[in-house]
């Protein structure tokens, strides 16, 4: 059976409308919810809502507030709150066309699935997604979801297309701040191109699935194995060491340990740079083939 979608309504580029609809594109399933236990009883622990001076209290006399300055609060009642939720057009408005390299990764999200609904979509969403393929380009544009505005960008996947919510601007923190106590280091240049020449020998295509979450696979043996009132099947390996070691040495061995010569002379390492350099060329001067 299908998964049913949790929105549905029209992607709009100027006067055009497609009817579409939204899946998500994640899963929490892996996610493993660990609750507090009183652990003489084997009991659940449960809370109450309390304050202070009062004691337990219900949750119709709750209401929602601001703190402004210490112990101090403004406070918004519920239908306040909902009255300023913006009124939805069930309608994803494309304003914008930009370079997929233009949205830094930082905005990114959270990823939807955008299907078309409907037979009279097909042909509308079909044109969109080869469009998008064929200018190499994403679609920003605005989304009203749960009465509140939303950035998104709009971007082929596969044979379909991948809506991203993004943060505003005001959600994402300045790297300034973080990176100006960053050292400027001057770099040995024979240490530069070993790291480089370990770079491309690991280069290869990004393969998520090879990657293994093994905390989260040895809690749930943990947990199966208490159930079925066993030992758990522990699997071990050699954990990395925290042994301090010269840079230039650590990566020679790891260029050796791609099975090559671990430190190319100055002579191969010219060649090598030239070489990077005349590809770098090529490839721009190739026109990029785009999808049909």
């Amino acid at each position: 059976m299908a998964p049913r979608a949790f929105w549905t309504g029209n992607l709009r580029l100027s006067l055009v409308n497609i009817p579409v609809r939204l899946y998500p594109a994640t899963s929490t399933e892996r996610k493993i919810e660990l609750h507090q236990i009183h652990e003489p009883s084997g009991k659940r622990i449960r809370y109450q809502k309390v304050a202070p001076g009062v004691g337990a209290v219900e949750n119709e006399d709750i209401i929602k507030g601001y703190e402004y300055e210490k112990g101090k609060y403004v406070l918004l009642d519920q239908k306040e709150i909902d009255d300023l939720k913006l009124e939805s057009k069930q309608t994803i408005e494309l304003v914008r066309f930009v370079d997929p390299s233009a949205i830094d990764a930082r905005y990114f999200e959270k990823p939807y699935y955008l299907l078309p609904d409907g037979d009279a979509a097909e042909e509308g969403y079909a044109i969109m997604l080869k469009a998008l393929n064929q200018a190499d380009k994403v679609g920003v544009g605005n989304f009203i979801l749960r009465g509140q505005s939303n950035i998104v960008a709009l971007k082929p996947c596969g044979k379909g297309l991948l809506l991203e919510i993004l943060r505003h601007a005001d959600e994402v923190k300045s790297a300034d701040a973080f990176f100006k106590e960053v050292p400027d280091v001057k770099v040995d240049k024979e240490a530069l191109e070993l790291a480089v020449e370990l770079i491309e020998r690991k280069s290869g295509e990004f393969e998520p699935e090879k990657f293994k979450d093994e905390y989260t696979e040895a809690v749930w043996e943990l947990i199966n194995a208490k159930i079925e009132h066993r030992a758990p099947t522990v699997e071990t390996g050699e954990a990395p060491t925290a042994k301090v070691i010269n840079i230039m040495d650590a990566l020679k061995k790891s260029v050796k340990a791609q099975g090559k010569q671990a430190a190319p002379s100055k002579a191969q390492g010219k060649r090598a740079a030239a070489s990077r350099s005349a590809t770098k060329k090529t490839s721009r001067a190739t026109p990029k083939r785009k999808s049909a």
